[in-house]
């Protein structure tokens, strides 16, 4: 059984999608329905940068989202790839979740690129920059790391927020929130387990209760888009399990602002149900390794490039 996975944000790099645009009108066409969804010429900054610029919230989430459709539509001309006869289920990560619901049908590409400006958007003005932070706690005991982050970010909270963002598996888990509660949470986890802690260059606390704002936005938004159900199994990333009704996929979109990308338990569930073969479609190969690790009797692969998609086989 096979799983299609999107990546989230920090996979984006300049030329991201570019070399499968040159080669194939399927990509193209994804990138200029982005473009003129969004009104900017967002490919042309997927292409040739600034990093900066693409790297900012607002540019970065749809444009992953545009870059995993591309290698999806190529799949589809290119190798006979049929979604609802080859591909058991889809899931992604954070942003990648609208990648994914995009790819199983239940949004069109051009909803999804306006609902992640709009979701980037209400991140970025959630917290004021600098309030917030996040700490990536990489754990020697891979089972073991998640207790070992909650019982820290509950320690270290003491009227602040700090929760768990991310259990992204491989013994790597995230916190977010108040960046002196985050700080604190660092400090308490060291030796408990835990073999390092660094703290991520980003903007804004995703996925802590500081989202709130966001979480309504969304909220708003989603309202007005018409959700379907998805072709194939969708694994939300606040349930960690298959979720197929559009009003349930809508309330999991929004949680999903605040609340913990379960990514290892989304992932073990699906190798539980049978997969075991994971393609990883868009920008870099994080998920590839997280899943190496954490499901490692499957497969798992990235493919980004028309070199990949050549050595894609059915």
């Amino acid at each position: 059984m096979r799983a299609l996975i999107f990546p989230g944000q920090g996979s984006q790099a300049v030329g991201m999608a570019r070399d499968l645009a040159e080669a194939f009108p399927q990509a193209k066409a994804v990138l200029d329905e982005v473009d003129a969804a969004l009104g900017q010429n967002l490919s042309r900054l997927m292409f040739e940068g600034p990093v900066e610029e693409l790297t900012l919230t607002t540019n970065a989430q749809p444009a992953l989202m545009a870059a995993s459709l591309a290698v999806l539509r190529v799949l589809e001309a290119e190798r006979g790839l049929d979604l609802a006869r080859d591909v058991a289920c889809v899931a992604g990560h954070s942003l990648g979740e609208y990648a994914a619901l995009a790819a199983a049908g239940s949004l069109t590409v051009t909803d999804a690129a306006k609902l992640l400006r709009l979701r980037g958007e209400a991140m970025q003005e959630a917290v004021a920059p600098g309030a917030g932070a996040m700490a990536a706690l990489i754990g020697t005991d891979l089972d073991g790391a998640r207790a070992v982050a909650e019982a820290a970010a509950q320690e270290a909270g003491g009227g602040a927020v700090c929760d768990v963002a991310n259990d992204n598996g491989g013994g790597q888990v995230v916190l977010s929130g108040d960046r002196p509660a985050v700080e604190r949470a660092i400090g308490i986890a060291t030796g408990r387990g835990i073999k390092r802690a660094v703290m991520l260059n980003v903007s804004a606390p995703f996925h802590c209760r500081l989202m709130a704002p966001a979480a309504e936005a969304m909220a708003r938004a989603l309202a007005a888009v018409t959700l379907t159900a998805p072709r194939v199994a969708l694994y939300a990333n606040v349930a960690a399990a298959p979720v197929s009704d559009p009003e349930a996929i809508r309330t999991a979109l929004v949680e999903q602002v605040t609340g913990t990308v379960r990514w290892r338990e989304s992932v073990a569930a699906m190798a539980a149900a049978g997969v075991d073969r994971f393609h990883e479609l868009g920008a870099g190969k994080v998920l590839t390794g997280l899943v190496k690790r954490i499901a490692p009797q499957a497969s798992a692969s990235a493919i980004g490039t028309p070199a990949d998609v050549a050595a894609f086989a059915l």
